[in-house]
């Protein structure tokens, strides 16, 4: 009997081993990282950012996909890129703000009458996220709606719509109102297999506070910052992602994510506050406080950021030992 219990605890551990949990940041391409997260001068080099990206985490969510659709050309540049240097990256992708967004969302509310998508909006999403999936590196389809879009029938029933429309792709849905943290919303999204997205955001209103949800074998969290001076009257929109998580507040994060992590089979960690690179450091430390183990960071880092050098260790050649990116 004894036996059997302890076989029972092992196979226990085993399965706890075995969920992933993967940590990245929301987009690679960014004017104000250069410098700060990647060398100066990297484009004259001919260095990718995904050469180091995929060095430092896992995963990448792909941003630029809310404002422009995947080029399939260059989802098959990225996949090559980081699968040269990480064969276990993959990418998550925004839905295009057609289908989320009302065209005037600075201006009005969005909500199911005012989103306004069409067919060449379909084809062409449908192109970039098939370049993905094809490579077998689409982990997920994030659909993000605006804080205006709240708990009403109409929107839900575009939102169930919208869920039907592309029910091939794993999908994460994020919504930022509190009027859809309820039991209902809950079963919904387990009944059509939709992750809901747990995110940390500035709470004013009735913002959505932190959740920890599993409503899918997928799992995912968030990480906007909390500038909540600059999150709706910023002069320029990177304006509102200026802000550094305090060790303290990952913390919390992190144990939220372990718990989240026991329940689903893998979980995506996105780091959302890009402003000068304090996404992917925020990163880092989430990543080493989640796995115990010390990060490789880029060299250039460690100047901006010298706290790092507590938790991580230069990027360097695993045949040579010799510094990949070291700056002259």
């Amino acid at each position: 009997m004894l036996t059997c219990k302890l076989r029972l605890l092992q196979l226990f551990a085993i399965m706890e081993s075995l969920r992933e949990i993967r940590v990245g940041t929301a987009g690679w391409s960014y004017k104000d990282w250069e410098g700060i997260f990647y060398p100066p001068g990297m484009h004259h080099r001919k260095q990718h950012p995904l050469e180091f990206l995929a060095r430092c985490f896992d995963m990448v969510e792909i941003n630029t996909s809310f404002y422009g659709h995947i080029k399939p050309h260059l989802a098959k540049l990225w996949t090559r890129k980081a699968a040269e240097v990480n064969p276990r990256f993959v990418f998550t992708a925004k839905l295009h703000r057609s289908f989320t967004h009302s065209p005037l969302a600075v201006m009005e509310p969005t909500s199911a009458a005012t989103i306004q998508p069409n067919d060449e909006d379909e084809a062409l999403a449908r192109e970039g996220l098939e370049a993905l999936a094809a490579e077998g590196k689409l982990g997920a389809l994030l659909i993000q709606f605006p804080v205006s879009y709240k708990n009403t029938s109409l929107n839900r029933e575009y939102l169930d719509g919208l869920l039907r429309q592309f029910i091939e792709y794993p999908r994460v849905v994020e919504v930022r109102h509190a009027s859809w943290d309820n039991p209902e919303t809950l079963s919904f999204f387990s009944q059509k297999n939709v992750a809901f997205c747990n995110i940390d955001q500035p709470l004013m209103g009735r913002s959505l506070e932190p959740t920890e949800h599993v409503t899918s074998p997928a799992a995912y969290v968030r990480l906007h910052g909390r500038n909540y001076d600059q999150w709706f009257e910023a002069e320029k929109s990177e304006d509102r992602y200026n802000y550094f998580y305090r060790d303290s507040e990952l913390a919390g994060w992190k144990d939220k994510i372990e718990r989240i992590a026991r329940k689903a089979e893998v979980t995506y960690v996105v780091a959302n506050n890009h402003f000068q690179a304090k996404a992917g450091v925020n990163a880092l430390q989430l990543k080493h406080m989640l796995t115990g183990q010390r990060v490789k960071a880029p060299e250039v880092l460690f100047r901006n950021y010298p706290e790092l050098k507590k938790i991580a260790d230069p990027i360097v050649d695993e045949e040579t030992g010799e510094d990949l990116f070291r700056l002259a």
